[in-house]
């Protein structure tokens, strides 16, 4: 029942001080449950709050206590890093103060084994000179008793004859000795001749750079059409033979595509010849009146070449005076070549080697220059001259008022003249060098096999030859004699007279080294 249902009875029931005072205690109910309401609120929110303070000083306890724990763990950290640290630096110092004392310990017994080494060289020694005096010993007694004899026996000699015993015994005694030295005296000029000229060559070489070599290619013109030759042949072949009369070249043509090939022996016909048929596929009017005139057009625009190109190699070499006819006949050398080598450059090459190898010397280098430049100038002259370029150019220069030493160098370069300056010999050395340079020049398979046939018939043509073998392309023979037949001696003047027939008998690129083999065998074979 609640307290307002307990004052209803009361007030239904009795007289008014009945209900007043149930009034009162129903009041006074109400109120103490307001107030027990109340307290229990205010209780409940307080161990609330309290509850609440309570779990945040927990969080905050327990944050600074965590931080507390970080910062104790970092300390340890860092103490036991330092502490590594520590321990670390001992050890290395440690692992250096054991690295410097195993290097000393080593150095120690290096030094201790040079000692050892020193002083078994020294007791070998002090042997070695016992024992030498041991034997001078013996053969100053040997000695003195040969002497003790010769004195007696000098005794019954008269002068002369004693004067003529003696002069046999000294040239017995020195005859080694001589022998000796003039091997040695022979070997140190010739080495010094041979440096000092490798020297000089190899300077001059090193000094000029040029192209190895120029390939020499089958003169060919290319048409625009197959319809091109028919017009080319002409009617009855008017056109073609009118072209061949005019130039003295051969036109070929084949079933090749598009193409004719000009065959001449003379390259200066056979590129007035290109010339020409190139203007006239061009122009495409071909008939023998066109033909007689660009073949002439051609032929002057050769000459204005050729003209030009004599010119360059001039004004390359930086030549003065020279004729004009020698300038135009020089620049004919440039539709020419020899061994698949250009003349032109050629004779350009030799002129630079000869200048530089002069003025290695201390010779005039502008004389060593125009004959390089020159010698092979009579490979563009026309055959109304009979003889060798050599010769034929010689006599040429001659003409035009050139020197005696350029026109004997000219002459001379082939050996077919004797040289009578060093000029000359500067010409064929300059000429020689340009030739035998790798790649400048072919040879064919059946020459190259045939000279190295002829240079082991050489070495075999020796007496006490036992092998000879050609290695290196030709350029080293090795020569094997019978050790019985030649001694060691006689092997070094077999290697010189084995020289002197090569460069007399042999033509060669370059140089040819002779070794000379001679050794002794003796096998036996315990059963």
């Amino acid at each position: 029942m609640s307290a307002a249902d307990f004052a209803f009875v009361f007030a239904g029931s009795g007289p008014v001080e009945w209900q007043l005072t149930a009034a009162v205690l129903v009041g006074t109910l109400v109120g103490g449950g307001a107030g027990f309401l109340g307290v229990w609120a205010i209780t409940r929110h307080t161990r609330r709050v309290a509850r609440e303070n309570a779990a945040e000083l927990i969080v905050v306890a327990k944050r600074e206590a965590a931080v507390v724990a970080q910062e104790l763990k970092q300390r340890a950290e860092e103490e036991i890093a330092g502490k590594r640290a520590d321990m670390n630096r001992e050890y290395d110092r440690r692992e250096i103060e054991i690295d410097v004392k195993l290097r000393e310990i080593r150095s120690h017994e290096e030094s201790l084994a040079l000692l050892d080494y020193q002083l078994e060289q020294r007791h070998e020694r002090l042997e070695r000179e016992n024992l030498a005096i041991k034997q001078a010993r013996d053969a100053m007694r040997s000695l003195s008793k040969s002497l003790r004899k010769r004195l007696e026996g000098v005794a019954s000699m008269d002068a002369d004859d004693i004067k003529r015993q003696l002069r046999e015994e000294v040239q017995l005694e020195c005859q080694d000795e001589l022998r000796a030295m003039r091997r040695s005296e022979l070997e140190r000029s010739e080495q010094e001749v041979q440096n000092e000229a490798r020297r000089i060559m190899i300077s001059a070489m090193q000094r000029l750079s040029s192209q190895p070599n120029n390939d020499i290619t089958a003169t060919i013109v290319h048409l625009p059409s197959e319809e091109m030759k028919g017009r080319i042949i002409g009617r009855e072949g008017r056109n073609i033979k009118a072209f061949e009369a005019a130039t003295g070249v051969t036109l070929l043509i084949d079933e090749s595509p598009q193409m004719v090939l000009i065959s001449s022996f003379d390259p200066v016909r056979r590129e007035v010849a290109r010339a020409a048929l190139e203007g006239l596929v061009k122009d495409g009017r071909i008939h023998p009146a066109s033909i007689e005139e660009f073949v002439k057009r051609a032929h002057d625009e050769t000459e204005l070449l050729t003209t030009k190109a004599g010119e360059e190699a001039v004004t390359r070499l930086n030549i003065n005076g020279l004729h004009p006819e020698l300038i135009k006949t020089l620049g004919k050398l440039k539709y020419r070549f020899s061994y698949t080598q250009n003349a032109l450059d050629h004779s350009v090459e030799v002129g630079f080697l000869a200048s530089m190898i002069a003025s290695e010397l201390g010779l005039d280098p502008n004389i060593a220059k125009r004959a390089g430049l020159l010698h092979d100038i009579g490979k563009a002259i026309d055959g109304e001259y009979e003889g060798s370029h050599a010769i034929i150019g010689a006599e040429v220069v001659k003409r035009y008022g050139e020197t005696p030493i350029v026109v004997n160098a000219i002459a001379a370069h082939h050996e077919e003249v004797k040289p009578e300056t060093i000029y000359a010999g500067l010409t064929i050395l300059a000429d020689t060098i340009s030739a035998v340079r790798p790649g400048a020049r072919a040879e064919n398979m059946a020459n190259y096999i045939q000279r190295l046939d002829r240079l082991e018939k050489l070495a075999f043509s020796l007496p006490g030859v036992q092998q000879a073998y050609a290695i290196q392309a030709g350029r080293e023979i090795r020569v094997v004699v019978k050790p019985e037949v030649v001694t060691d001696d006689k092997a070094r003047e077999l290697a010189k007279a084995l020289r002197v027939k090569i460069e007399e008998e042999l033509q060669y690129p370059s140089t040819i080294k002779i070794t000379v083999i001679r050794e002794q065998r003796f096998t036996e074979v315990a059963t």
